[in-house]
């Protein structure tokens, strides 16, 4: 069985599917999203992140690592990655906690007894579980037995998703699905390709063919001020979802907000979003429009 890593395990969380719920965050993602909030979920391997701020220049992960990998400078703590296994050793030494490792195994047995410490307020809350990234579907294998474990014990269970997958694969997962929250981030593949880094031709047929499954989908559109709030997008993106077949699906549209930075910086990348604008109350207001006159049940956020 492929062994994923989890990024994050976020509890009570209010914002990825209906309830109170525990969402699981996998690494490894096949878009490149340069807006992508979660920039350690992109890499399927381990990660080391660093925040400078936090440092108090003890100099205790020198010390502790094996490999020799990390040097105290004027500047703070310097890793070689050619000589770093990503142990973790230094991390569970840093008093501060400025040194992670971002990415971690976790069994099905034991993902699950996490996942049922919350059943409580599951039960009061109609909540249930998020698989979520990255991509929880580039691990199909690990992602169908904890489903099924879930399902089980009467857990609800929902997966948010890119839909760049193998078509056979999403069909096949969403056996032992709930409900799928379904990423849209622009019409225009070449545009779509030139912010994300691949085109959307299979994340649409796919969303097609989920739809025609009656799986239970909510789509959600990260709203970004002159990439997919122009006019033309939105009444392309409302016409599409609009067609879909079954009941009509509900749109989440998620206001972009520049909260990422401090990631990249953890992780010794360069944010490619400086320039990107939150959309307006006029953007928004236009978007809402558009989808509720396709009678598309539309909220904002979620």
């Amino acid at each position: 069985m492929q062994q994923p890593l989890i990024f994050d395990i976020k509890r009570y969380a209010i914002n990825d599917g209906p309830g109170i719920r525990i969402a699981v965050f996998f690494k490894g993602c096949p878009l490149s999203c340069i807006w992508c909030h979660n920039p350690e979920s992109i890499s399927a391997k381990a990660q080391k992140m660093y925040t400078k701020s936090k440092c108090i220049g003890c100099g205790e992960c020198v010390k502790a690592c094996p490999n020799h990998a990390c040097r105290l400078t004027a500047d703070g703590i310097i890793t070689d990655p050619e000589c770093c296994d990503l142990s973790g050793q230094c991390a569970a030494v840093c008093p501060a906690l400025a040194t992670e490792i971002s990415g971690y195994y976790k069994s099905v047995p034991d993902l699950l007894k996490i996942i049922e410490k919350e059943r409580i307020l599951f039960d009061q809350s109609g909540g249930g579980v998020t698989f979520s990234g990255g991509e929880p579907l580039l691990h199909p294998e690990y992602l169908t037995k904890i489903l099924v474990a879930c399902g089980a014990q009467n857990i609800h269970r929902t997966i948010d998703t890119c839909g760049l997958v193998k078509a056979e694969i999403l069909l096949e997962v969403a056996k032992q699905a709930d409900l799928f929250l379904y990423d849209l981030k622009l019409m225009n593949s070449e545009k779509h390709k030139a912010y994300t880094g691949v085109g959307n031709e299979l994340i649409l047929s796919n969303l097609v063919a989920l739809a025609e499954s009656g799986a239970n989908i909510q789509v959600r559109i990260p709203l970004i001020k002159g990439v997919n709030s122009d006019p033309e997008n939105l009444a392309a993106t409302a016409t599409f979802i609009a067609r879909l077949a079954g009941v009509k699906k509900s749109v989440n549209l998620l206001p972009y907000h520049d909260i990422a930075s401090h990631k990249y910086q953890k992780l010794g990348e360069n944010y490619l979003a400086n320039n990107l604008q939150e959309p307006d109350n006029v953007d928004l207001r236009q978007a809402i429009d558009c989808f509720t006159a396709h009678e598309l049940l539309t909220i904002v956020g979620g």
